[in-house]
């Protein structure tokens, strides 16, 4: 008998999408992609999978069994292939190019991910909005808004999260573990997403523009924050007392005066603070560190705001206005001690 295998032939065509394999077992394990058939059941919860090998995967969730071991940082795993990916954190391999932009990524699926920002393909909806998304897991963490089902606990401090990796991320705030390094000035990051903000710092690169007034912003977070001063919306409200915000970060660290909740303290001199960044930028204080420079004179600051405020002597920009006789004002709190002259 002819060993196919080693030859390459894939005698066994799938009836229905016309895919040849190899081996009979693959097309029929194919096949349960158009027929939907599940015969492998999770013992626990009663999940279903297509595949043996799938199922017995997603069984590691319930047992916490971590055989796969970084060889690095002797961090575990229980998929050989999140392993794999760990370990590019520290290879800094970077496989996959973006067709588009020739931006690299680890994985092809984050690099697939990226395309759909040149594409702008949103092949994913939510049942009950019908808001669209590019991505399948961006449209099912959007699910959890409607159900507020919250599966995942920290073991430290109890506290709940609708996904898995919000929960692995928050469980850094007690570990003290920093994965992501910055490649220009090697400080360290818990997330990937705040090393990648940093490192735009060093690049100065400013995607997202405002439509309104045309200024320029690093993190499209940061630009639709900015628009607000232009809208005047405030969505977020405080459950205590009614005041509004433009962004619900606003609104949770305003929640905390009625809290008095302190979590976070300086390393230095045991000073306590409501919120993390808070807490950081106080450290700078005893570091020395001023990460934000003018790009015009080379003075350097301790927070990015004061930075920016202070470009506004080069700029001449004052984007606060009394509202009395239209004076304007390069900071908000001139502005207000002005109106006070109105009172």
């Amino acid at each position: 008998m002819i060993n196919t295998t080693n030859i390459g032939e894939k005698p066994f065509k799938c009836e229905v999408c016309d895919q040849w394999f190899s081996r009979s077992g693959n097309r029929n394990i194919h096949m349960r992609i158009h027929t939907g058939e599940k015969p492998f059941k999770c013992e626990v919860c009663d999940k279903r999978f297509s595949r043996c090998g799938d199922r017995n995967r997603h069984m590691l969730i319930h047992t916490g069994e971590k055989p796969f071991k970084c060889e690095v940082c002797d961090k575990r795993f229980s998929q050989c292939g999140d392993r794999n990916t760990h370990m590019k954190i520290h290879t800094g391999e970077k496989r996959f190019k973006c067709e588009v932009c020739d931006k690299r990524f680890s994985q092809s699926g984050d690099r697939n991910r990226h395309m759909m920002i040149h594409t702008g393909e949103k092949a994913f909806q939510c049942e009950l909005c019908d808001k669209r998304f590019s991505h399948s897991g961006d449209r099912n963490r959007h699910m959890l808004i409607h159900t507020g089902e919250k599966r995942f606990k920290c073991e430290v401090c109890d506290k709940r999260f609708s996904q898995s990796g919000a929960r692995n991320i928050h469980m850094r705030i007690h570990t003290g573990e920093k994965p992501f390094k910055c490649e220009v000035c090697d400080k360290r990051f818990s997330q990937c997403g705040d090393r990648n903000t940093h490192m735009k710092i060093h690049t100065g690169e400013k995607r997202f523009k405002c439509e309104v007034c045309d200024k320029r912003f690093s993190q499209s977070g940061d630009r639709n924050r900015h628009m607000m001063i232009h809208t005047g919306e405030k969505a977020f409200q405080c459950e205590l007392c009614d005041k509004r915000f433009s962004h619900s970060g606003d609104r949770n660290r305003h929640m905390l005066i009625h809290t008095g909740e302190k979590r976070f303290k300086c390393e230095v001199c045991d000073k306590r603070f409501s919120q993390s960044g808070a807490r950081n930028i106080h450290m700078r204080i005893h570091t020395g560190e001023k990460p934000f420079q003018c790009e015009v004179c080379d003075k350097r600051f301790i927070r990015c705001g004061d930075r920016n405020i202070h470009m506004r002597v080069h700029t001449g920009e004052k984007p606060f206005q009394c509202e009395v006789c239209d004076k304007r004002f390069s900071r908000c709190v001139d502005r207000n001690n002005h109106m006070m002259t109105h009172t």
